[in-house]
């Protein structure tokens, strides 16, 4: 029997949305404040996927300067109605205050429109409904209009939508406030019409342990909801910390050409300890049904690792290499800005074959856009390398690779110049306080650079040659870059860094090239 390993997409790609076209299926995860905005992948099985792009991938969609870390763009929606796709979602602000918008493609690939903004539609997580009778209906969550019992106590409402104007033209009306009566943090509200029913499936209890998937159904879209007594659906807060697979929620669900149905969730991976080095990921679980509810891996009711796969025609894609050597017009889709980015800082022109950064007064302990080109962590244990070739002139200038959970957990292996003497150091920062943890005294304009992870050892190393390996410091403490130390919701990312301290400067950072590979 053909199995597939969870997750189907590792590393931080949260709240996973999907929606199928004839044989093919698309899928989009969160983003929060990393640019391009919004990952959108491509599958044909449901196991292999190929990411086509960003669905937010001009800076006139997707504004965060000054963005705080966590915010900016929650939880999108992927829908498609005669011909044209529809992605909805929730961008939250630094004073977390929640806009909501959709933009809309023939392509999925893109390009997709500038956002609609959505007036007086509350709440995240928004979803949208196309019903048979041409109604498209809009679901969020909001503060119930009664007030709240207990913290965090949600209502899920709904209101029709013109997709046309842009406009809510229904009266919002409650829905459902969850299957419990202490139910908290309802949201992720999904609503599907099967079988004569409408089903809305939601996520309660929170983003962290005790993460659940919970569903009701009425004959009626405005309702009365009759909640399931098997609630909830899919959750692992049941299974205990040491479970190898944690916080499952956050779901979508969707049936193949063939009639099977499946459902994609946000799961982490915890380990050395109860640590999520790599965030909240997307993973696969068959669905089956029973008396007109849904039952998640039917006889178990988890999410597993390895799990049989679908009946569906295998299509693997040209496998994604983990060595970039820069020799593109564009940066491929694996990698990410801090922020939106703003001025000319990195060109893959004016040195063709490297990625040139230009030194930035911004760094990466400021809300800012600093000259970070970086990638999610996608493995509990890997290494990654680069070449550099930089000379620093002025005091403060630095480059070299940096490992970001956010702006106050970070590492940083640099080599610039301070003091007055070139010297290729590496910072810990942890709670917003800098350690130096080694440093040494260099004269190179040419400088390789090597981290490895084996799970929370974190190790660094550099070589002149690229041959000879010399230890600049060994086994760090890697949970740093976890949620649980850190606070948030991103999983880590690591990359390549120039940054000149709050001074102006001239001088750039050449990378020949930049590879990441997992590590048994």
């Amino acid at each position: 029997m053909a199995t597939y390993q969870n997750p189907i997409l590792p590393g931080f790609y949260p709240d996973p949305s999907v929606c199928r076209v004839g044989e093919d299926y698309y899928l989009v995860t969160s983003s929060f404040e990393y640019f391009p905005g919004v990952p959108v992948f491509h599958s044909r099985d449901l196991v292999h996927w190929r990411q086509l792009g960003h669905v937010l991938d001009r800076p006139s969609q997707l504004n965060m300067d000054g963005i705080l870390p966590s915010k900016a763009i929650w939880a999108p929606t992927i829908r498609y109605h005669q011909g044209t796709f529809y992605m909805i979602t929730t961008f939250v602000d630094n004073q977390g205050e929640q806009h909501n918008f959709y933009v809309t493609a023939q392509d999925p690939a893109g390009p997709w429109s500038d956002p609609i903004w959505l007036e007086d539609a509350p709440g995240i997580d928004p979803s949208l409904l196309f019903d048979d009778d041409g109604r498209v209906y809009y679901t969020g969550n909001r503060v119930p209009p009664e007030g709240q019992v207990h913290a965090k106590n949600m209502d899920i409402w709904i209101s029709e939508l013109d997709v046309a104007t842009g406009k809510l033209t229904g009266e919002k009306r409650s829905l459902w406030q969850g299957a419990l009566k202490v139910a908290h943090a309802q949201e992720s509200p999904h609503l599907y019409k099967i079988g004569g029913y409408y089903y809305l499936m939601i996520a309660e209890g929170g983003t962290g342990f005790t993460h659940a998937v919970t569903i009701a159904r009425s004959e009626h879209v405005y309702g009365p909801y009759e909640g399931y007594k098997g609630n909830p659906i899919l959750t692992h807060r049941h299974l205990g910390r040491e479970a190898a697979i944690v916080n499952v929620g956050h779901a979508d669900i969707f049936d193949t050409q063939d009639g099977d149905w499946w459902m994609v969730c946000l799961a982490s991976r915890p380990y050395g300890g109860y640590y999520r080095n790599l965030g909240r990921e997307t993973f696969l679980v068959p669905v089956k049904w029973e008396d007109g509810w849904p039952v998640v891996n039917p006889g178990k009711g988890i999410v597993e690792a390895v799990m049989p796969a679908p009946k569906l025609p295998a299509h693997p894609f040209p496998a994604v290499s983990g060595f970039d050597p820069f020799d593109g017009e564009q940066l491929g889709d694996t990698w990410n800005f801090l922020r939106t980015p703003r001025g000319d800082f990195w060109s893959l022109s004016e040195r063709p074959g490297y990625l040139r950064l230009r030194l930035k007064p911004e760094t990466l302990a400021d809300y800012a856009n600093p000259a970070f080109v970086c990638r999610r962590q996608q493995h509990m244990s890997f290494s990654a390398r680069t070449v550099m070739e930089f000379a620093p002139q002025a005091e403060g200038e630095a480059a070299g690779m940096a490992l970001l959970q956010n702006a106050h957990y970070q590492f940083r292996m640099v080599y610039g110049m301070f003091g007055g003497e070139r010297s290729l150091r590496l910072m810990e920062r942890r709670g917003g306080e800098d350690k130096p943890l080694a440093s040494a005294a260099l004269e190179t304009e040419r400088l390789f650079l090597k981290v490895e992870a084996r799970g929370q050892a974190y190790s660094f190393y550099y070589s002149l040659d690229g041959a000879e390996w010399l230890t600049l410091f060994a086994d760090a403490d890697g949970t740093i870059l976890s949620t649980d130390v850190a606070g948030g919701f991103v999983g880590a990312y690591l990359g390549l860094y120039a940054t000149s301290h709050g001074q102006s400067s001239s001088n750039a950072a050449d990378f020949d090239w930049f590879e990441y590979l997992p590590l048994n």
